[in-house]
């Protein structure tokens, strides 16, 4: 389901629960003890939903196209804030020092990232994402699948044994066929839509501190 998708879904809910809740409350007599329990389950449910969208939107903060939040896995966070980041981030959450995490299933321009298009993500001189420990990018389908390649390489990252250019910046390739004289520093794509995960393992003081910035993915 895309985010899109999600977030219609997450506003029909709404909408039916805030119908069910203005009905009872006007016709609460015509209640029996059953009906109002599965209507108190259900209605419940769909309002927690609603919940955790709402904080999960709040707590992101968007670099480029890519989607990400601070404060993960930190102790003593609430049961809805921990709720929003798995939302955020489907998956294990580590604390922000063992481990941060961006998403993205869009170019710098907004577009839907697709392998029908190539695209490039420059990394600057000493732009690649500070760490104690490595860094990943990672690729995977619509549905969050790894994708199938010729060289059975799902990601990229700083043991990946990427080219540097010549002033030291480092341009990684994602697309569905080789860039010719770049295959060390390509990540293929699948022909259909695609997301990215970028995750930075004992990240460094800019990236806990907020001033680290991910460069945006670049149609080509």
């Amino acid at each position: 389901m895309s985010d899109r998708t999600y977030a219609r879904f997450i506003t029909l809910i709404g909408v039916v629960c805030g119908y069910a809740i203005f009905r009872r409350f006007w016709s609460a007599d015509s209640l029996i003890f059953r009906n109002a329990l599965i209507q108190g389950f259900f209605v419940g449910y769909g309002l927690a939903l609603v919940t955790i969208e709402l904080v999960a939107r709040s707590k992101i903060v968007r670099i480029n196209g890519w989607v990400t939040a601070f404060g993960c896995g930190l102790p003593g966070n609430g049961m809805f804030t921990r709720a929003a980041h798995t939302r955020i981030f489907p998956g294990p959450i580590n604390v922000p020092q063992e481990a941060m995490y961006w998403r993205t299933n869009v170019d710098g321009a907004g577009g839907v990232l697709s392998g029908t298009h190539a695209y490039i993500m420059h990394f600057p001189p000493e732009g690649l994402p500070p760490h104690d420990a490595f860094w990943s990018l990672t690729m995977a389908d619509a549905k969050e699948h790894f994708v199938a390649n010729p060289l059975n390489r799902y990601l990229v990252g700083d043991r990946s044994g990427l080219a540097a250019n010549a002033d030291g910046s480092v341009d990684i390739h994602i697309q569905t066929t080789a860039p010719a004289g770049h295959e060390s520093n390509w990540l293929p794509a699948p022909s259909g839509n695609f997301r990215l995960w970028l995750r930075a393992y004992m990240p460094g003081a800019a990236v806990l501190d907020g001033k680290y910035t991910v460069p945006p993915v670049v149609k080509q």
